[in-house]
């Protein structure tokens, strides 16, 4: 005698589609709001700092041209020939400061701006302030050409508290997204008449032809 495996059956597909017609809304809230909440928690915190230099014009160059210049350093407070110099005082790679360092640049002021990110409020400080003082440097040595200086207009301090949105935040964003995608499945469902069938689709009546006009 032989005993038959019972088998495993999975739910209907019936037993799906008689769920209310707001359960894709909750399951996407619910859902969204979980997946915000485990990445707020699995993600590292994030701490930026920020250092800003200022364009200064010698006595053969206007303001105008320290805008101009100051235009210029932040464009390349970020390639090799600064962060090489940086790195030594950052203490971290090259690639760490290619990564985690960002510079900006108004056309209204001659200033620069460097903001550093890192997991650690130490070494986002240092960081910026090394590329700070690289690109002060590396502007003294040409200031006999163009006649412009770079001087350290605010150090960097150490931020009391994380950049990075935190995990209550995540989640918040994550259940917003998640009943939006319920809402627009919930939008895409097929109708369904009383008897829990599919309702008909309207019928698109056809174009009369010449016989059906009358006279």
């Amino acid at each position: 005698m032989t005993d038959t495996p019972t088998r495993l059956r999975l739910p209907s597909l019936d037993r799906v589609r008689r769920l209310p017609a707001w359960s894709a809304l909750v399951a996407g809230t619910l859902l969204g709001g979980l997946s915000g909440g485990v990445y707020g928690l699995v993600s590292p915190a994030e701490y930026t700092a920020t250092s800003y230099v200022v364009a200064v014009p010698t006595d053969q160059a206007t303001p105008e041209s320290a805008r101009g210049f100051a235009q210029a350093y932040g464009r390349v407070a970020t390639q090799l020939a600064v962060l090489g110099d940086a790195q030594v005082w950052a203490g971290v790679p090259v690639r760490t400061l290619r990564d985690g360092v960002r510079t900006a640049t108004s056309p209204d002021a001659p200033m620069v701006s460097v903001t550093a990110t890192s997991e650690k409020p130490g070494t986002a400080v240092d960081m910026a302030n090394a590329v700070a003082r690289a690109l002060t440097r590396h502007a003294e040595d040409t200031k006999e050409s163009t006649r412009v200086r770079l001087v350290q207009f605010s150090r960097a301090v150490k931020p009391s508290a994380p950049a990075s949105a935190s995990p209550a935040v995540t989640a918040l964003v994550g259940a917003s997204a998640g009943g939006l995608l319920g809402g627009l499945a919930l939008l895409a469902r097929p109708r369904r008449g009383r008897d829990g069938q599919p309702a008909p689709s309207a019928s698109v009546p056809g174009p009369a032809s010449a016989a059906d006009v009358p006279r």
